[in-house]
This record gives structure tokens, C-alpha cells and sequence, in this order.
């Protein structure tokens, strides 16, 4: 499954120390996230992060075009709640028209990545092209 990973400024940490704490499942899975989020999680962990350009420069437009032509299976959103980006909503109703499943929060995160583990996500490569063509 191909994961995207973001957080805003103010939850970088607590998504790294998420990261560091469901390591093994994410380990298994190609991950990519936007530029400092990448570089903080893969110091963090030793992941494997594509890493994008940063939020500010284009990384959310990024994976926000990689939700658009089904390419991310998972989204984990870490927005910082005292801002509100135009970015974000775009995101998050991108998720809805593509059926992508989305945390934002590391509760629900924490739900999501469990049953990635479990299999209960494996719907998504009937909709995710790189899928098809193995």
C-alpha cells in the first residue's frame, strides 16, 4: 500500500513518535510524505520516506495530485488545529471523492494503521492502478 504521511509544524513530533511506535507495519509499505515530515520521520525511524517537496513549496499539491489519480491507498494528516489552509480541506475532500481513508488525528491513525495491518485496506488495490498491472 502507498501511504502519504503530513503534519504541520506544531505535530511533527507526534507524528514521528507514532511513526517510531507502529514502525514494523509502516516498514512494510511504501511511504511518502512531504519534504521536512519525511526528513524528521526517516531520522526519527530509519523508514524508507519518498519524501516530496516541503508543505509551503508544493508537497500538499503533490500528494493531494497522487490522491487524484489514485496512487495513495492511506492519508495521515496531522493538521496543526490553530491553522486553517485552503490545502487542507482540498485534501481532505479529495479523500472523500477517492475513497482514500484519512487520519487526522492519531487516534484514528493509530485505527487505521491496525487494520492496514490486518488486511481490512486491501480493498484499495482494486482501486489503486499500481496494483493492476501485477
Amino acid at each position: 500500500m502507498q501511504i502519504a504521511i503530513i503534519a504541520g509544524e506544531k505535530k511533527k513530533e507526534l507524528m514521528a513518535q507514532f511513526c517510531i511506535a507502529y514502525c514494523g507495519i509502516l516498514s512494510k509499505h511504501e511511504l511518502f510524505a512531504t519534504g521536512t515530515t519525511g526528513k524528521y520521520i526517516s531520522e526519527a525511524t530509519g523508514l524508507d520516506i519518498e519524501c516530496l517537496l516541503s508543505g509551503q513549496q508544493g508537497g500538499a499539491e503533490q500528494v493531494a495530485s497522487r490522491i487524484s489519480y489514485d496512487e495513495i491507498d492511506l492519508l495521515l494528516f496531522f493538521r496543526d488545529s490553530d491553522y486553517n489552509f485552503e490545502n487542507d480541506n482540498n485534501l481532505v475532500r479529495l479523500c472523500d471523492i477517492h475513497n482514500v481513508p484519512l487520519a487526522t488525528n492519531i487516534a484514528t491513525a493509530e485505527v487505521l494503521v491496525r487494520a492496514l495491518d490486518r488486511g481490512d485496506l486491501d480493498w484499495r488495490q482494486i482501486v489503486n492502478p499500481k496494483y493492476a498491472k501485477k
